[in-house]
């Protein structure tokens, strides 16, 4: 059976905050990183080993100091963020960012539907439109598709997020970024977005990454994990052996590639 081709690809891409100062922090160190169409690959690691400077260097939120940067073949190095934001749908942490909460939710969905595409004289959602978001909202379970008309700003936390889930896939982009997307929820909540989330990735094939701090989650989720520190990435762990993977063994793979122990209390709690 032939590799799967490449979807992403970071070559030794080093990014530098504060150079020369006090502050210096080296957030990415010469990182390489391939990922092949499909993978579903959970990113762990503790607080300042680059995990969320990985998401926004991918995604242009600022340059990077050297390395390439590439996504299904096209250099995107030197890409704006206004450019790149077509081929990925992103989730971040606080429920609140993907959402205009004072327009209806199937606004926000039109706005979603309608990222990239030219801008016309009639903005009214029509018949065909409104059966396909109600159809997708179905798919959440939380019944908001008898909703539609109700103010996002109206829901909770946990039903904003999943909505922004939805949203950041109503197009099929080229990746899925998922930043902590379940951190600021309930457990019973995060558990249910995380199912929806392994739902849609499943019956859409989309290429992910979703950052974690939650071991149990990391191993649980996805085909592939990796594990960051220092900027750099220590692990990575894919098929059979992430599989019978526990937190301890993670644990203690990690200390052996670090040589430090792994501390984030907050990672280890969860």
């Amino acid at each position: 059976m032939a590799d799967k081709a490449t979807m992403l690809e970071l070559k030794n891409v080093t990014k530098t905050f504060n150079p020369g100062t006090v502050n210096e922090k080296i957030a990415m160190n010469r990182l390489s990183l391939d990922v092949k169409k499909g993978d579903f690959i959970t990113v762990i690691g503790g607080n300042g080993a680059g995990k969320s400077t990985l998401m926004n260097a991918v995604t242009g939120v600022f340059g990077v100091d050297s390395g390439m940067i590439s996504l299904d073949g096209i250099d995107i190095t030197h890409f704006a963020e206004h450019k790149r934001a077509k081929y990925f749908g992103r989730v971040f942490q606080d429920p609140m960012m993907g959402t205009v909460p004072d327009m209806e939710i199937q606004e926000n969905l039109a706005l979603a539907y309608r990222r990239g595409k030219p801008h016309g004289l009639a903005w009214g959602i029509n018949a065909k439109e409104r059966a396909l978001y109600r159809e997708q909202l179905s798919r959440l379970g939380l019944g908001l598709e008898n909703r539609m008309s109700a103010k996002v700003g109206l829901l909770s936390g946990g039903q904003r997020q999943a909505l922004t889930l939805l949203m950041s896939t109503l197009v099929r982009p080229k990746m899925l970024l998922l930043d902590e997307h379940t951190a600021a929820l309930d457990p019973k909540t995060a558990e249910k977005v995380l199912k929806l989330t392994d739902e849609i990735v499943g019956e859409d094939n989309l290429t992910t990454l979703m950052v974690t701090h939650n071991m149990q989650n990391a191993i649980d989720y996805g085909n592939r994990l990796i594990m960051m520190w220092d900027g750099k990435i220590i692990l990575d762990i894919a098929g059979e052996e992430k599989k019978s993977l526990t937190v301890e063994a993670l644990l203690d793979a990690f200390s052996k590639a670090s040589g430090s122990a792994f501390a984030n209390d907050r990672a280890l709690l969860s």
